[in-house]
């Protein structure tokens, strides 16, 4: 059993069994798409959630492992190690405690209270913590020597030294603990010479700001970290310092006599020097990484949202990159996403507005191209001049206009990947590529592109970026598995997402299929150079082979469950295709004959459901949406005004709203419905179609309230 089984089990509540199963299956290699999806009876039906955080907390632990190894080795080495202090910090798997435990004995560098011992003041530290000396002055006397000048020298370093080994207490640092996590304020100032700098007023909530730490929300923590970053705001995190020194002096101040009044004095040199900053900062990196995990876990939500958006699917598609100054940005994409044209028309803008004599006007430009590449669908990006751009579009009978996110489209349009796919394009036709395919198949364009620059983050570059990456990566990887990808139109980028595959199975994929042409099954993968029998086991289920001689292949189907499939089609008499087809063949199947040791009703139920909608993508049917004519910018808007909107951004204090006027609006977490609301994520999702109403307009700071109480 892992060393590490009881306490994951613990900390998931779950069971000791299924932790250690699936722990047995990553140290094999195995990856969590894989495990939770094709590996349900060895783990007990555990999602990819629950696997993910099994697999984290056990790198956690062996981490934690790692540290208690290295102190228990330091103090060794220093001759302290006693067989009790082991067994403390073996048995401890909290970090706070091993670090606590581990202080006295940490290498350190020369502090006042070192000086002193070096100075031989040691046992004049010791008399006074007796407290039992009735002439400390007399004590101190004897200690006047060579590099001790007088008594009160003594006194002091005696002082310093009891001062350090107050603070290096486990008990003292407890003792304060408990008072910080039930009091601890935090306070944001403005620096007063910034208050009235135009970049302040961002963080003008904050210029004067006070809460209980406990109670502070994790967006109100990173702003005034930010702002502190950024040399505008001055934060601290406090308690109450009379009541901590109370405390302390309660357990080390005893008795009346002269030495009280010298340890008193050591306590409160050691709270307000030693102890107070250093669990001021302890706090202020718990709250800020809990802070970091409240964030990166709303940004995860919103990312994965965003990749399973609706998509368009294999249809002609026309994109456009709106612009003013330069024009709209054309292209035209075959079903398959291929660059077939690209162009620019002046749809806005001085231009638009002064066409030269004899001109076509920008609807005939649009519906040209329309008609002469037979157009199914058009996309538009959501920047400058996008609803004028829309409004045109618009025009065009029986082609729906659908407005996509540019956010990131830019980043894509300049990086490697985009110069690989467009080496004689320039950026602004990537740019314009990207919006259009962002349509047809949101997923396998997205996963091209940071998923920071995706903007539906809530600060994410103030966050722990390892963390960050660490779970964004995870959440695509988890994105594209569900949905299944077609193995003769992925990308490279997309395939790299594939379980089992990474960068450089995904594109030795793709050199294959260029030069062999497409994979006619799921067997062929094991001819691509490197692409062994574990790489095999773990990403062929998820890859697809639509109109595949053998239907499985284009079914979530692992290969290693064929033969059952195929010895249910013999039991009842039929093909694999009839299974597939026919109702009444699949319902005629018992399930019980088929329960093997490997094999039981969690891996044949998936199978069923397999058969009855093979390949089937989770995602749901897109929609078309129109902005109201009466609003164009944040001036045309009137408090009371009820608005058509769609879902940009969800945060954990609300949702921002698109309503087509350039600048998004903010339902604020105690507007988005008549009831309370813990998390935004149980009332909205991203690009939900809403109805808003405005009820403030801030042009000052550029801010737009709205509720959806209606």
């Amino acid at each position: 059993m892992n060393p590490f089984t009881h306490f994951i089990a613990t900390k998931l509540t779950i069971r000791p069994e299924q932790v250690d199963a699936t722990l047995d299956l990553l140290e094999a290699g195995c990856t969590i798409p894989f495990i939770s999806r094709y590996r349900k009876e060895a783990t007990g039906n555990l999602n990819e959630v629950q696997v993910a955080a099994i697999n984290d907390l056990n790198e956690k632990m062996k981490d934690l492992q790692k540290r208690k190894d290295t102190i228990i080795r330091t103090i060794d080495e220093q001759g302290k190690l006693t067989d009790d202090l082991r067994q403390r910090i073996e048995n401890s798997w909290n970090a706070t405690e091993i670090e606590d435990i581990y202080l006295p004995f940490k290498p350190r560098r020369r502090t006042r209270a070192q000086v002193a011992r070096e100075l031989g003041l040691e046992p004049l530290a010791d008399i006074i913590m007796r407290q039992r000396e009735t002439d400390p002055q007399k004590a101190a006397q004897r200690f006047v020597r060579d590099g001790v000048h007088d008594v009160a020298m003594a006194i002091k370093g005696a002082q310093d030294i009891i001062a350090e080994r107050i603070s290096e207490s486990e008990g003292s640092r407890q003792s304060v603990r408990k008072i910080f996590k039930k009091e601890a304020t935090i306070t944001s100032r403005v620096i007063p010479k910034m208050k009235d700098e135009d970049a302040a007023q961002k963080y003008s909530d904050y210029f004067f700001f006070s809460e209980e730490l406990r109670r502070c929300s994790s967006h109100r923590l990173l702003a005034m970290r930010r702002g502190e970053a950024e040399g505008i705001l001055r934060v601290t995190i406090t308690a109450d310092d009379d009541e901590c020194i109370e405390r302390l002096k309660h357990h080390y101040v005893q008795g009346t006599g002269p030495c009280r009044t010298l340890m008193a004095e050591a306590v409160e040199d050691s709270y307000k020097r030693l102890i107070c900053p250093s669990i001021e900062n302890e706090f202020a990196a718990m709250s800020k990484e809990k802070a970091d995990d409240d964030a990166i876990k709303v940004f995860r939500e919103n990312l994965r949202q965003l990749l399973l958006a609706a998509p368009l699917g294999q249809k002609r598609v026309m994109g456009v990159d709106p612009g003013i100054r330069t024009g709209c940005k054309v292209v035209v994409l075959d079903a398959l996403g291929n660059l077939l044209h690209h162009d620019v028309v002046f749809a806005v803008g001085h231009q638009a507005e002064n066409p030269k004599p004899r001109s076509k006007t920008p609807l005939q430009r649009f519906k040209d191209i329309v008609d002469r590449f037979n157009i199914e669908a058009i996309a538009v990006g959501n920047g400058t001049g996008s609803r004028e751009t829309s409004d045109i579009l618009r025009q065009i009978a029986d082609i729906p206009t659908y407005v996509v996110s540019e956010d990131g489209a830019s980043i894509y349009s300049a990086s490697e990947v985009a110069r690989e796919e467009f080496p004689d394009e320039d950026v602004t036709v990537r740019g314009a590529v990207s919006i259009a395919r962002r349509l047809m198949d949101p997923l396998a364009e997205l996963v091209k592109i940071d998923p920071k620059s995706i903007g539906v983050g809530q600060y994410q570059h103030d966050v722990d970026q390892s963390k960050l990456k660490h779970s964004l990566n995870q959440t695509v990887e988890f994105c594209v598995n569900s949905v299944g990808v077609n193995l003769n139109t992925a990308s490279k980028n997309l395939l790299t997402y594939v379980s089992g595959l990474g960068p450089v199975l995904a594109q030795n994929i793709v050199d294959y299929r260029r030069e062999n042409g497409p994979f006619t099954s799921r067997s062929q993968l094991k001819k691509v150079p490197r692409l062994g029998p574990s790489a095999f086991l773990q990403s062929a289920g998820f890859l697809r082979i639509p109109g595949a001689e053998n239907p499985l292949d284009g079914s979530a189907v692992h290969p290693e469950s064929y033969s059952i499939v195929e010895q249910m089609a013999k039991d009842c008499g039929c093909q694999v295709t009839d299974l597939m087809k026919s109702p009444e063949y699949r319902k005629a199947i018992d399930l019980k004959r088929y329960i093997t040791t490997e094999v039981g009703l969690p891996t044949l139920n998936d199978i069923m459901s397999e058969l009855e909608k093979p390949g089937r993508d989770p995602r749901e049917k897109i929609e078309t949406f129109e902005f109201d004519p009466r609003v164009k910018t944040p001036d045309d808007l009137v408090p009371g005004m009820e608005l058509p909107g769609i879902i940009t951004n969800i945060t954990n204090f609300g949702a921002f709203v698109d309503i087509g006027v350039h600048q998004d609006g903010l339902v604020h977490i105690s507007q988005l419905a008549n009831r309370y609301v813990k998390d935004p994520n149980d009332v909205v999702k991203l690009h939900q179609h809403v109805r808003v109403k405005v009820l403030e307009v801030d042009r000052r700071r550029h801010r737009i309230s709205l509720t959806m109480k209606l």
